[in-house]
């Protein structure tokens, strides 16, 4: 029989959507499912907060009366005209190993992206870079984080036969927690603090949340990452939207704030404990009872590592060593709570600066992510 590819149309179709891969990945040790309900607000068009500046559709791939594999094209109009190019991102983009399926997949987005005057297109992309990105390339025999998704080998080969080749890769590290800080990296910091007059700013939930800190990380993120690879610089009342998702789940005690002595943030570095066991246990749901796994992982319980969701650093203060600062504060948290690794969120192999920053410690890259391209004829 045949492939067909239907819109989603209706919450019963997203759900579907959204529960495909945990029927793809169904006793796989190293798939994460993300939450259910941050799937849904992230996909569901009245709840999304991208609709304001993303055209966007849903498919579904059906094979013999059954889900066979499902993908999002996404138009969005802000990276588009920021980078002066005419792509259709293709994203959340899973199918079972046959090359029927995924290829009437990208075909569909490709005629999405066509009929709105595109000329490439490029993923896995979401729709900002507050989605997962890229598709796992190498470290297939390690768990996904909460933040990026697990993907099997054959979605290399099928995507490269469907001719599309690299646009950028991003890596992954893993960082030991091991013993004290580095010698090295204690130096520095002391010097950073000194010299451009910077300090750890101690925070709980009520500051966070008082202190607007929300606005504060997202005008930084916007400033830090605006010329990274296709990043969308959005607007500030979207902040609370994004980062106040995190702000609102993570435990402060693993975020470092590090501001100058006008009580300007000029740094910060958003980590928590690894949920990826919690998740799994509770297949991405908060009910009946998966928010006490969730709960347990977010204080450290039944863990042995951290995830760091999002560092930056003010452009004025690069190359001053106050990522040495931050580093410092996050460091000894982790070893002192006993956490045995800390995994860095995806990074651009071609950001040798962010990449460097790592030397101080014990690390290893865990896995590598890939962003492929293909012009749309």
């Amino acid at each position: 029989m045949s492939v067909q590819v239907k819109e989603v149309i209706n919450r019963r179709d997203l759900r579907r959507f959204i529960l495909f891969p945990e029927s793809l990945y169904k006793d796989n040790p190293y798939y994460t499912p993300p939450l259910f309900f941050g799937e849904f607000a992230t996909l569901w068009r009245k709840a999304n907060p991208a609709s304001e500046f993303c055209d966007y559709a849903l498919y579904l791939a059906y094979k013999d009366g059954r889900i066979a594999g499902r993908i999002a094209a996404i138009v969005n109009r802000l990276a588009n005209s920021k980078w002066n190019h005419r792509e259709v991102r293709f994203g959340w983009f899973d199918f079972i190993d046959d090359r029927e399926v995924s290829a009437a997949l990208i075909s569909k987005a490709s005629e999405f992206g066509r009929q709105r005057g595109m000329d490439s297109i490029v993923g896995p992309l979401g729709f900002t870079d507050f989605d997962p990105e890229g598709m796992l390339v190498e470290g297939f025999d390690r768990p996904s984080t909460m933040a990026l998704r697990y993907n099997y080998p054959y979605y290399r080969e099928h995507i490269e036969a469907l001719g599309f080749a690299k646009d950028v890769d991003w890596l992954e590290c893993r960082i030991f927690c091991r013993g004290n800080v580095p010698e090295r990296m204690l130096r520095f910091s002391k010097i950073a603090a000194e010299r451009s007059r910077v300090h750890v700013r101690k925070i709980d939930r009520r500051t966070l949340i008082k202190g607007k800190y929300s606005l504060k990380i997202f005008k930084l993120i916007n400033l830090c990452y605006k010329d990274l690879y296709d990043f969308t610089i959005l607007p500030d009342h979207m902040s609370e939207k994004y980062i106040g998702f995190y702000i609102h789940f993570v435990n402060p005690k693993y975020i470092s704030l590090v501001e100058n002595d006008k009580g300007e943030l000029v740094a910060f570095g958003i980590s928590m404990p690894s949920l990826a066991r919690a998740l799994q246990k509770c297949r991405g749901r908060i009910l009946p009872f998966g928010w006490w796994h969730i709960l347990r992982a977010m204080h450290g319980k039944g863990n042995d590592g951290i995830e760091m969701l999002l560092i930056g650093v003010h452009p004025d203060y690069r190359n001053t060593a106050i990522n040495s600062l931050m580093f410092e504060d996050l460091y000894r948290k982790y070893v002192d709570d006993g956490f045995e690794w800390a995994e860095t969120n995806a990074t651009l192999e071609t950001n040798f600066l962010c990449m460097r920053q790592w030397d101080e410690f014990s690390k290893e890259c865990a896995k590598r992510r890939r962003a492929y391209k293909k012009p749309l004829k």
